[in-house]
Parts: structure tokens; sequence; C-alpha cells
């Protein structure tokens, strides 16, 4: 908090306790040291903020160079038309003031006993003239006609961000003068000037001035926020003074320790009435002497962005919901709580009711509501949560809906039961008025799932059946998905998954004609960012892959018949792999959806390791396909399990034979090397393991995985179909990749002895699974060249078979794994 806002409540409480019957600064505040200095969201928003802008600069500079040159043009040709003499008083006013203004208000500040804020800014300063003075003198010194030489001023001789300005920029970001229209005048006004005699003397450009602009700003914020700014929220004694302007005369308050709200500050009051004059609640009922009798909740005007970014993409992503501002002013915050808070008790629903509202200084502003003794639903102990208790939550719900009241944060902290066993609805903050049916739905399947968390579905939905009747709740089933629910409760639910589902079968089983499919509440799902960012990733990779192979002499050289076999054995891979999930998977799976799914994998894994990625894909695949989802995790790791253990058998079996047989591939055979480094892994793992944190990590995933693959391979086993065609699958998929390979060795007039080629496969198969790389990318590359060079093949050789056998296995099935994973989105089969 600034000296100067200490002063003011130092004056208001010094005139509070001159009016008569009043003594503001005898009162005892019970709450912990306020920080010197804090952490403003706002802050760390403008430094990314100014940091987009910056890069949004560059970039339209990049992109369209002429743009800004025409821009500069046309202002340098208008300018030139000014009196000669207006421009030289420009210049010599902008070259003084552009500092002097600054350097008054700093000294104004400091007679305010406000240093501390001036310090901050003069740091700022002295970091953005650093930087300024970096760019210009060692950046562009060192790489001269670079990158920034075109970007930042357009090819001029000027620097790329201005000394001048920069520092002024960061300092008056920094120092803070909202509320101070005449010195905000003042200072921008000196920095225009500024700018707009460099444009007219022709060393700087609008490039360079937008850039100047964006970094001192960055610079600015990113120092307060990085030091943290002085404290601006008022004290506790400060809110006592603005309750005594509201009349309520205050003998004692305390500070609630953080709750749910960690944005709202939380008072409890106890007040002095007038004889005969004895505070009760809503309910009519008195409440006893000693306890407090107002509840202070003080909003403070540097926490209203808090949580802004996950409301921006809320407000974004969802469809249907009624549009609601995701940053709101102080005076708004306070006049929409406030005007809930009416609309909630005229509507006769149970709320504590508000006593009055005020301003505190400029910073802050509380709300007084009288205070009910008791516990938010999320901390009463299960033996009083009755049904009688959940019978009275849903009457003050439906007296809600009855009045278009949309709470929008029915969370068990939004419900407060009193001692008495009433339920009260607090937290208003994000309520609307005139609210829409579809508001007032999500607001019941809000309500459904809190209740549910706390008592199961079967008591939530039968007392909400007893208030509202089955025609209501079952308007709640299409809007029972996690998309539709707060944060928390999407949280909450992580631990029960299964919990909407029970939820919809409670209701299900009242009204069997409620069952509906799920409302689309999303402009656009996660799934789709996915995909798109996935074809960029794609696209980066690809062409600079494609572009340094010779296509011409890559065709002329090769053998088509081969190629041809190569491209079969590739397409024989999804079958393969389409044949060793199903026989991991006791349900019945379609043959051509789990095949598609296998070609929609070989897109997903462009942008994830090739393990993770299949595993997340077929995962998803069985959910939808009807299997639950534990057994379907466990149906995946009992075939990647099954996979891994034919791999290491196949590889050492075949890597004894080859070094038994050609001393040509003998080091790719188990040796003293391949002992050596199982050896090294080992130690790695023991050591890794004597740490306890790392071992029970361990511990819990293999006895995850094992607790469910287990029975799932039992189950597996009780039949021989299954277990030929998981077998049979795994083993076809690497004889498939196998034969691809030796096809593209083959091709570019190479050749080697089968067993060696398996070898080589199964050893960068093992390297492209570990590599935490897209699909391998690189590692599987780097490793097959070098393991066909040591098996004989010339290195152009090798390189050609590699880039064929990559380009069959993971570029080609791009387009149609992308045409694939858009198609069982659109079926909803992943």
């Amino acid at each position: 908090m600034t000296q100067t806002h200490r002063q003011e409540h130092e004056d208001e409480r010094e005139d509070a306790a001159a009016r008569p019957g009043q003594a503001a600064t005898a009162v005892p505040v019970d709450e912990p040291p306020r920080p010197d200095r804090i952490r403003r969201p706002s802050d760390a928003i403008r430094f990314a903020a100014s940091l987009a802008g910056l890069g949004a600069v560059m970039l339209l500079v990049s992109f369209a160079p002429q743009a800004t040159h025409g821009l500069q043009t046309d202002i340098s040709e208008t300018t030139a038309h000014a009196p000669l003499f207006l421009l030289t008083l420009a210049t010599i006013a902008s070259s003084f003031g552009v500092l002097a203004v600054p350097v008054a208000f700093a000294v104004e500040r400091l007679f305010h006993k406000d240093g501390t804020r001036v310090a901050i800014a003069l740091l700022a300063a002295v970091i953005a003239f650093a930087v300024t003075i970096l760019l210009d003198d060692l950046v562009i010194t060192s790489a001269p006609g670079g990158v920034l030489d075109s970007l930042i001023w357009g090819g001029t001789d000027t620097a790329p961000v201005h000394t001048d300005i920069a520092p002024v920029i960061a300092f008056v970001s920094a120092v803070g003068m909202a509320g101070r229209t005449r010195w905000q005048a003042a200072t921008w006004s000196m920095i225009g000037l500024a700018a707009l005699t460099g444009l007219t003397a022709a060393y700087a450009s609008v490039a360079a001035l937008a850039a100047t602009y964006f970094l001192g700003n960055a610079i600015g914020h990113g120092t307060l926020y990085a030091v943290g700014t002085p404290n601006p929220r008022p004290p506790g004694l400060a809110v006592v003074a603005a309750l005594e302007r509201l009349g309520l005369r205050t003998v004692r308050a305390q500070r609630f320790q953080p709750d749910d709200l960690p944005e709202v500050r939380r008072y409890g009051v106890s007040v002095a009435h007038a004889p005969g004059a004895v505070p009760t609640d809503t309910s009519g009922v008195a409440l006893p002497r000693g306890d407090w009798q107002l509840e202070v909740r003080v909003l403070d005007r540097d926490q209203q962005t808090a949580g802004v970014l996950y409301r921006v993409w809320r407000l974004v992503r969802l469809r249907e919901a009624a549009p609601r501002r995701p940053v709101r002013s102080l005076r708004r915050s306070l006049e929409q709580e406030s005007l809930m808070a009416y609309a909630v008790d005229a509507a006769g629903a149970r709320t504590p009711r508000l006593v009055g509202t005020c301003e505190v200084g400029t910073e802050a502003a509380l709300m007084a509501y009288e205070y009910v003794p008791g516990a938010p639903l999320d901390a009463v102990p299960d033996d009083d949560l009755t049904d009688a208790v959940l019978t009275d939550v849903w009457g003050q719900f439906k007296r809600l809906q009855s009045a278009r009241l949309a709470h929008r944060r029915l969370e068990g902290g939004a419900i407060l039961i009193s001692d008495r066993g009433h339920a009260y609805l607090t937290d208003l903050r994000s309520g609307e008025i005139a609210a829409g049916d579809l508001a007032l739905r999500l607001d019941l399947a809000q309500l459904l799932t809190t209740l549910a968390l706390r008592a199961g579905p079967e008591r939530a939905v039968r007392t909400a059946v007893e208030v509202l009747g089955e025609q209501a709740l079952a308007a709640a089933v299409p809007l029972l998905q996690r998309v539709a629910l707060s944060r928390d409760t999407r949280a909450a639910l992580r631990h029960d998954r299964e919990l909407l589902t029970r939820i919809r079968e409670q209701i299900v089983r009242l009204k069997p004609e409620s069952e509906a499919p799920p409302i689309r509440l999303e402009r656009f799902r996660p799934r789709t960012i996915f995909s798109i960012v996935a074809l960029t990733v794609a696209a980066y990779i690809v062409v600079p892959q494609l572009s340094s192979v010779d296509p011409v002499r890559l065709v002329a050289g090769a053998e088509w018949w081969w190629m041809g076999v190569a491209l079969a054995a590739a397409a024989l891979t999804y079958l393969a792999a389409a044949f060793m999930l199903m026989g991991f998977v006791p349900e019945k799976l379609p043959l051509g959806q789990t095949v598609l799914a296998q070609v929609a994998a070989s897109f997903v894994k462009l942008v994830a390791p090739a393990a993770v990625s299949g595993v997340a894909l077929n995962t998803r695949y069985l959910q939808r396909s009807g299997v639950r989802p534990g057994p379907a995790v466990a149906s995946v790791g009992a075939s990647q399990l099954m996979g891994m253990v034919m791999h290491i058998l196949l590889l050492i079996v075949f890597g004894f034979v080859t070094g038994s047989v050609n001393t040509a591939t003998r080091d790719l055979a188990p040796s003293r090397t391949i002992v050596i480094v199982l050896l090294a892994l080992a130690v790695l793992a023991g050591v890794a393991l004597t740490i306890p944190r790392v071992r029970r990590f361990a511990a819990g995933r293999l006895k995850s995985m094992f607790s469910g693959v287990v029975p799932r391979l039992v189950d597996v086993l009780q039949s021989p179909k299954k277990i030929i065609t998981g077998l049979g699958g795994s083993l076809l998929l690497t004889v498939a990749f196998v034969v691809c390979l030796d096809a593209s060795i083959r091709a570019f007039g190479g050749s080697l002895p089968w067993t060696a080629v398996v070898v080589v496969f199964l050893t960068a198969n093992a390297v492209g699974s570990a590599a935490p790389t897209p699909g391998g990318l690189g590692a599987v590359e780097t490793a097959l060249t070098v393991a066909l060079t040591i098996s004989g093949l010339t290195a152009e050789t090798a390189t050609s078979a590699v880039l064929l056998f990559r380009l069959l296995t993971l570029w080609l099935p791009v387009l149609p794994g992308w045409a694939a994973f858009t198609y069982l989105q659109r079926k909803e089969a992943i």
C-alpha cells in the first residue's frame, strides 16, 4: 500500500474519531501482518500483452514491409509542409519535457513519501536503458543487415529501439499514474511529441516507435511484477472506518482465515446497536450477543484480474452459455453482487442480508452482510448432512429458478449450512438476473453434481425430485458433462470419473424418456486445436525433410517392384496392429473401425512419442466402443506389455543368430557392449529406487498397471481365439515392418541377410520408442542408418533405404491418418 493511501486512511480514521460517539482508532482489528509488496495479476497480464504486441509489430514489418514503409512516407510528406518554427518548438519542448515531466512526478511522489514506487520505476528505467543500449550497440554491430535491421526500423540508419523514449515509457508503466489525469496527459504528450519529431526528422520509423513502446511497457510491468508493487490494499482499520461511515459502529473485528475465495478478504465484525436492537438472521431467529453480527467482504481492485485467462478461455470456448465479461471493474463487481443479493432476497431464497456497501479509498470496496454462523457445504460432517438439509438446499434453489436467477457458482463453498441446519446461498458475485433457460439448466447440473459429490448420486437425485419434480430434473441430463461444470468440480470428478454417468442413470430410472444426447456447449474442443497444431507441426517437419531429397534421382535409381512390396508391407502394419489390439480385448470390436483407429494413430504420433500417442488413442477408442475406462486402459496395457515382451525375445533370438552366422553384423548381436549398457541401466535404476519419492512413484505405476493388466490377460487366456489373434497380430506387425525395410533396401540395389534386417529394425524401433520425439523422429533415422552401415551397406544406399522406409511408414500415412482421425471424431469413435 502506498504512503499516500496510508495517509488517506489515517486521515479517515482521525475524522471518524473526531465525530461524536465514535472512536475508530480504539477499535481492535485482529488480522495477520500485511505484506509491504504484492504481485498483481494485472501486471503479469500487461507484461504478456506487451510482449505479444512486440511480436505482432515484428511480424507485421516482416510480412508487410511495404505497408509500414508507406505509412512512414505518408507521415514524412505530411510533416514536411509544417512550419519550421513549430517543428523546432516541438523538438525543443519534447527534448526537455520527455525527461522533465517524469522527474517532476517522481519528486512529487517523494514529497508524499511514496519512494518505494519511485525506486521500482527507476529500476525499470535502468533496465530499459540497458536493453536498448544492448540492442543498439551490440546486436546490430554483430549482425548488420539481419532481422532487426530490416524488421524494426525498416532499413533506415536508426536504432531498433529509441534510448531516449524506452526508459521513460518503462518508468511511467512502473510508477503508476492511474487516477492522476494531469500527470498522465503531460507525460504522454511529451512522449508523443518526441515520437513526432523523430518521424519528422526521419531518424525514427513507425515500426521502431511501436516496438519501443511495447518494449518499454513490457519492461515496466515485468519489473513491477518481479519486484512487487507497494501493497495498495487498505488495512482492517480503514475497513472499520468505512463501516462507520455507513453508520455501523464497530466494537471489534477479526480477519477470517483464507478460504475458497482467495480473491476476497473476509472479516467478522461486532457492532454496537441501539438499546433494544437485537440482530437476527434472515429466518427471524435472534443471534446471541458476543457473536459476529456482520461478515464484511472486501473487494480489492488489484484482484479483479485474478483468473482472467481462464475466464477468457471459457468465454471463447463455450458456445451456448450467455456472454459474460471476463474482466470487470471494481465498481461493476460491487454493483453486480449487490444487485444479485437484493434479487435473491426478493425472490424469497435464504441468503445473508446485505446491510450496506461502501468504497474503501480508491483501491477497494466492501460489502457488509449479516453474519450467519455455520459452515460451507464442503465442511459439513457427513452425519449432519441429512436428507432434510439436502431438501432445504433444493428448496432455496427452486426459489432462484422461479425468479429466473442464475447463480453460476453452486459449488460446496457457495452453500452455507447454518448451525440451525438452514441452507443459505452465498458467493453471488457471478450471478445473473433474467437468466435464460440454458443458464438455469446449467445451474441445475452444477448443483446436482455438487450434492452428488457429498451425498452420493442416489440421495442427490431423490431429494431433488421431491422438490423440483421429475420433469425439471430430466432437463439436466443433456448438460451433465464435464465442460458444463466449474473448474473445482471438474477437478473433484477426477477422483470419481463415473459420477456423472451414475447421476444420469438415477434420473433415467425415474423418467426413462429423459435419456438424450448431451448438448454441444463448446464452440470448439481441445482436440480441434490438437489437430491444427499437429498438422502445423507435420508440415513444419515434412517440408524440410522432403526439400533435402532429390525426388528425380530417388525415383530413377529405385526398383519399382520392391517399392511396391514395401508399400504393401507398410499398409499391412495397420491390419496387424488392429489384430494385436483386438486380441487383448475380450469385448468384440469391429475390424474396419479398429484398422482406422490404427491409421489415425499414425497422424497422432507426429506430435507425441510413438508409445504415448498409441496408448492414448487406443484407450480413447476402446472407451468410445463401450469398454469402461479401467478395462480399456488395462487392455491397451496388456497389448503393449505383450508386444514389448515379444520384441525383447525376438531381439535376443535374432541377435544371437545374426552374430553367430554373419561376422559383418556381429556388432548388432548381444555382445559385451550391450551387456555393459544393460548393467549401467540397472545400476542407474537401482540408484534411482533408493530415493523414496522415486520408489513410491515407480511402485504406484507398476501396481496400477499390473492390477488391471494381469486380470485382463487372465480373461484373454480363457479364449484361444483371442490369444492367437493378439500374439499373431504382434508377430505380423514385426514381420510387416521387417519386410518393408528389407524391400526398401533392395529397391536401391542393396541386400542383407534377413536375420540382420530383423535385428536392425528391432534395435531402431526400440530406440524410437524410447526417444521423446514425435514418431521417434531423428532417433529412428540415425539408428537405422548407423545399423545398416555397420551391417555392410554403403552410406548412400543405407540413407536412401531409410528415407524410403520412413516415407512409407511415417510421412505418407499423415494425410490418410488425419482423414481417419477426423472421420472417427465425427462418428464419435475417439
